[in-house]
């Protein structure tokens, strides 16, 4: 099974790393346009094979998107991260066109692949691939709700003083600071609601804080994480891969779900070997759907600024 990643920095280098040490694909390849980087991560990597046990063969390219044919995966990591202050809003203009352009190449030359969207502002540019590629919707996953899901795991096992493995949570809506959405009320402790554990006031420390969660990488690093996100990439192509039908939160189109149409905004899916294999839809309140529906609108402006910067 062969994955490409496009993008040979924190991010790209991570999701290769990350996927090669759980073996979850025979063959990784990071293409670059920077001459000589990829090769060089590709390298590094390869060179820890005898001392963790992987077998994944690692290939490093520079921008040549030959070798990235019959991929079943490919991963867009391209385009420049955020710096302190930044908001992944304001990448609009800056990785569209990078965006359309690797997502095209790829396209020539792994045509069946599934596309797993990790640049930002991740909604529109999973909106981006989505218009550029024509493909079925299906084939077109943006990850950011399974990083954002982490992360508000992360905050609620901190809270609890409990492992992050035996908590159970999602975050919806769009990948931006204001208008992801925490579930709450649907998260859980081994099976028992966290309101059972935690009061209102903590349950919206948590929310506040995952959705800064970006944010204060950023602050802290000087530049966008990378470790969260390459394992967030590795667990969706091992759903895909191996055909693991996992719940997970992704950026897809929706037609009709959740109440709108011709977006791009993260939900609960079922990912398979086909992409999305099922978009879930589950009861949101009333608070739930208003947050929705504002997260939508937010995200359809990016979308309408990713218009007016292509023409």
């Amino acid at each position: 099974m062969k994955v490409t990643i496009v993008g040979a920095g924190n991010v790209g280098a991570s999701c290769a790393d990350a996927i090669s040490y759980r073996g979850i694909a025979s063959q990784v390849v990071i293409l670059d346009i920077k001459e000589g980087f990829a090769e060089g991560k590709a390298m590094d990597l390869m060179q820890c094979a005898t001392n963790t046990g992987f077998n994944t063969q690692i290939t490093g390219v520079t921008n040549d998107y030959s070798r990235t044919a019959n991929s079943e995966v490919v991963v867009i990591t391209s385009g420049i991260p955020r710096k302190p202050g930044m908001t992944r809003e304001e990448l609009i203009g800056i990785n569209a066109g990078i965006v359309k352009s690797v997502a095209e190449n790829l396209l020539q030359h792994s045509p069946n692949a599934t596309f797993v969207i990790v640049s930002n502002p991740m909604d529109t540019m999973t909106y981006l691939a989505f218009k550029s590629l024509g493909l079925p919707k299906n084939k077109i996953i943006g990850m950011g709700g399974a990083l954002d899901s982490s992360r508000f795991r992360y905050y609620l096992s901190k809270a609890l003083n409990k492992p992050a493995n035996d908590v159970s949570a999602m975050v919806i809506g769009g990948h931006g600071d204001t208008t992801m959405i925490p579930l709450t009320r649907l998260a859980s402790y081994n099976g028992i609601p966290v309101s059972e554990f935690l009061s209102q006031v903590q349950l919206d420390k948590v929310a506040a804080d995952t959705m800064v969660g970006g944010a204060t990488l950023t602050g802290l690093l000087g530049t966008s994480a990378w470790y969260a996100p390459g394992a967030s990439v590795a667990y969706l192509v091992d759903s895909i891969l191996n055909n693991q039908k996992k719940m997970i939160a992704c950026s897809v189109l929706l037609e009709g779900e959740y109440g709108q149409n011709d977006i791009c905004i993260g939900v609960p899916c079922i990912i398979g070997k086909n992409g999305i294999e099922e978009i879930v839809s589950i009861q949101l309140n009333d608070a739930e759907k208003a947050s929705f529906a504002k997260s939508a609108d937010a995200v359809r402006n990016m979308n309408n600024d990713l218009k007016s910067h292509l023409g």
